[in-house]
């Protein structure tokens, strides 16, 4: 065989080879593209089941009533800062565990809400307040809806004292929380008295009064029930004395005007207010603000 005729049988046998791997090729690019894609959605896809999921565990572990914590993630919290607790004594070499504060906080007079405003609009007041009373703990605690209501609140790191500051601060906020006004005309004179709210509030310390979940909510339980059996609008911390034991350092709180008391006693915040005492407190708020609306409205504030 000559040679043209050689070169002409091999180009003939090489022009569907090449057309096959030509073929080929774009098949391959079109797969790469294909996979490129699917890939895309895939990770779309991901990313917007994560989202869901994170909702979905908000949701499970908020209160759908007031929108704080529920009973589940209150419990959860609480054991997972014992357990804090406990590593840090390992760790650190310390004579204890952390402290961590156990507030037990049960909000009495809603009865008369339900019968004033009906049973819809005493579940705004309670959210309100629930709202409220989150905004005074630090973003490091917890609170919670623990039952009806009855509120949970988990302050790590806290000891004592500073359990019975926040428990003489949510007391006070309960009693003087400004309720919702549903009237269309002017408002109303508010009850002598306050909003016919109070609190009574049970404290418990690790580790001073146990060291487990169960022991620390059972010690805050039986000082909320001396708190509600004192007559509320107070705090009882667990395994304190009596005020009424002769304990002559609790007697002088209690006796302190503006003091940290567990009982009402002479304590001035839960006195009832007087009709004068209104229209002073408003005199002070409108001498108070007016710097802050100054310095909202861009003047210096002297």
């Amino acid at each position: 065989m000559s040679t043209p005729l050689l070169v002409q049988a091999l180009a003939a046998l090489s022009v569907p080879a090449l057309a096959g791997a030509t073929l080929f090729g774009l098949r391959v690019r079109r797969g790469d593209g294909g996979a490129a894609v699917r890939e895309a959605g895939l990770r779309a896809r991901v990313a917007e089941l994560e989202t869901r999921c994170a909702e979905l565990e908000r949701t499970a572990s908020c209160d759908p009533l007031t929108g704080v914590w529920n009973y589940r993630h209150l419990q959860l919290t609480l054991d997972r800062e014992i357990e804090r607790s406990r590593r840090a004594e390992q760790n650190e070499q310390q004579d204890g565990p952390r402290p961590l504060a156990v507030l037990l906080l049960e909000i009495a007079g809603f009865e008369a809400v339900v019968a004033e405003h009906g049973r819809g609009r005493s579940n705004a007041v309670l959210r309100d307040l629930a709202q409220r009373l989150g905004m005074e703990i630090r973003r490091s605690d917890t609170f919670g809806r623990y039952s009806g209501e009855e509120f949970l609140a988990v302050l790590p790191d806290t000891g004592a004292e500073g359990a019975a500051q926040v428990a003489e601060r949510l007391v006070w906020s309960v009693r003087r929380h400004l309720l919702l006004d549903w009237s269309s005309g002017p408002r109303a004179d508010r009850r002598p008295h306050g909003n016919g709210l109070t609190a009574a509030v049970g404290v418990a310390v690790l580790p001073a009064d146990g060291t487990h979940a169960a022991v620390l909510l059972r010690a805050a339980d039986r000082a909320l029930a001396e708190a509600r059996a004192a007559g509320g609008d107070c705090w009882r911390a667990a395994g304190s004395p009596r005020p009424d034991s002769g304990s002559d350092a609790e007697g002088d709180r209690s006796e302190k005007a503006g003091s940290l008391s567990p009982c009402v006693g002479e304590d001035p915040l839960s006195s009832p207010v007087t009709p004068p005492l209104p229209a002073i407190v408003a005199g002070l708020s409108d001498v108070l603000s007016q710097p802050v609306s100054r310095a909202r409205s861009g003047e210096n504030v002297p």
